[in-house]
């Protein structure tokens, strides 16, 4: 196994690549007026999430959805998985991917629902973008309860296993293939709306299907494909909503890949441990995934999520408009005293919560708060830290970037093309222009400057 110290180094090397990359980069410098000392406060990274943020307080998940659990209702597990086809697509249309694969599988988890058990149906999803190898695998868990208001009467009712229907561990939701042929049918629908209202990006790999007869072709065979969803009862009988809670908790405030995971790194590869295979989830045995610096950052990336696009969101009776009501409901019906420490709209108002902005700064050294700003280091862009010229840009990444240049301009107009063209951009940058024409200001009647238009008499 690794050694503390290289994982921690490993770890290190993480935090700069995700989005907590102002940890490291960007901040103020402060002079301390009583003691005289100079004390640094970095940057927020912005993630609400982030427990390492000093002055920001993160939405605990865990908290707000713990509220929401009913004891004795069984709490299902459902996941949604797109296919690795438009998991690849997904990395240039994140949040429209995104909003596609959580809606249609809200979308058909709530009718099938409904139409099969008769219940009012909730649920907590939270986006999920790897798998173990870091591979691009966008899929979404729900946290799902299996009872709720009767939609045809005042009573509670709880999931039943229809009759005829085989059954041997007593849990049962909801029909698992009728639910798979109605998310892939809803994802495909939108997904060939979002095309046809342009707001598809296809480029690179998938320029292709700009093409009207090789997008049919697409289409045609993700409709020939066997998509996935995935239903987990309660993984035992002692087992409550809140396990599953925990759960997902982890894939809102951890990386894509946890530290103990890692059992060798050094400047040329890293190893780690991952679940491979076909079934769902991968095989329980880990094997060692043996990877190269520059792969392994690159799989890391494809993980780092655009602010705007919201990981966490709640539906049905837990969402903000209905919760209230939704809870009150539940209480009355199972006849338990409903938890007032908090209002339910204020408990669960999902992932668009805003965070305290940070607190005053304080002195390292003796606690003061009298400070004067000496500096200040604005937050870096991911231009600024990953284009090759750039001084932050990492030497391999920047001459991994260099060697790809080469190959495309050398791939369109020939092996001398790219060393002619780097010569000729420093021999125009080296010339002199000539100097711009100066600006002439315009001004209006009456708005000369330096002069006065009053009137002094008739």
């Amino acid at each position: 196994m690794v050694d503390a110290s290289t994982c921690g180094q490993v770890q290190s090397v993480l935090a700069k690549l995700s989005l907590c990359r102002t940890h490291v980069l960007g901040g103020r410098e402060y002079l301390c007026n009583d003691c005289g000392k100079s004390s640094s406060r970095y940057n927020l990274c912005g993630d609400r999430h982030c427990p390492q943020c000093s002055g920001s307080k993160r939405v605990d998940f865990n908290d707000k959805a713990s509220k929401l659990i009913l004891s004795g209702v069984a709490y299902y597990q459902v996941v949604f998985t797109l296919p690795s086809d438009l998991s690849e697509l997904a990395l240039a249309n994140r949040n429209e991917l995104a909003d596609l694969l959580v809606s249609t599988g809200w979308k058909s988890l709530s009718k099938n629902i409904k139409s099969e058990q008769d219940y009012d149906p909730a649920a907590i999803s939270v986006l999920h973008t790897w798998n173990q190898k870091l591979e691009a695998h966008w899929h979404v868990h729900m946290l799902v309860p299996g009872a709720g208001p009767s939609l045809s009467g005042d009573d509670w009712k709880e999931a039943k296993t229809p009759p005829g229907v085989r059954n041997s561990d007593g849990y049962y939701l909801v029909d698992s293939e009728k639910l798979k042929e109605d998310f892939r049918k809803r994802a495909i629908a939108k997904l060939r709306r979002l095309r046809r209202d342009g707001k598809l990006k296809l480029g690179g790999k998938f320029e292709y299907l700009q093409s009207d007869e090789n997008w049919e072709v697409f289409v045609k065979n993700l409709e020939s494909t066997q998509w996935v969803a995935y239903i987990q009862p309660p993984p035992k009988e002692t087992s409550g909503g809140g396990e599953v809670v925990n759960y997902l908790t982890r894939y809102l405030t951890g990386g894509p890949i946890s530290n103990h995971r890692i059992t060798a790194a050094d400047s040329d590869e890293v190893v780690f441990m991952a679940r491979e295979g076909k079934r769902v989830g991968g095989e329980r045995e880990q094997v060692p995934i043996k990877l190269s610096v520059p792969e392994f950052t690159r799989r890391w990336c494809l993980h780092i999520q655009p602010d705007q696009l919201t990981k966490s969101r709640y539906f049905g009776g837990w969402s903000n408009n209905r919760l209230a009501s939704y809870m009150a409901r539940c209480q009355e019906l199972l006849g338990t005293e409903p938890d007032v420490s908090e209002t339910p709209t204020e408990a669960v108002d999902s992932m668009d919560s805003q965070w305290e902005p940070p607190s005053l700064p304080e002195c390292a050294h003796c606690g003061s708060i009298e400070l004067s700003l000496v500096c200040e280091t604005p937050k870096p862009t991911w231009k600024e830290l990953f284009w090759r010229e750039s001084e932050t840009c990492p030497e391999w990444y920047a001459e991994r970037q260099r060697e790809s240049h080469r190959e495309f301009w050398t791939a369109h107009y020939g092996s001398d093309y790219y060393d002619w063209y780097l010569e000729t951009q420093v021999e125009v940058a080296m010339e002199m222009g000539p100097e711009p024409a100066k600006a002439i200001q315009m001004y209006l009647p009456g708005l000369t400057p330096g002069v006065s238009f009053e009137i002094e008499s008739f």
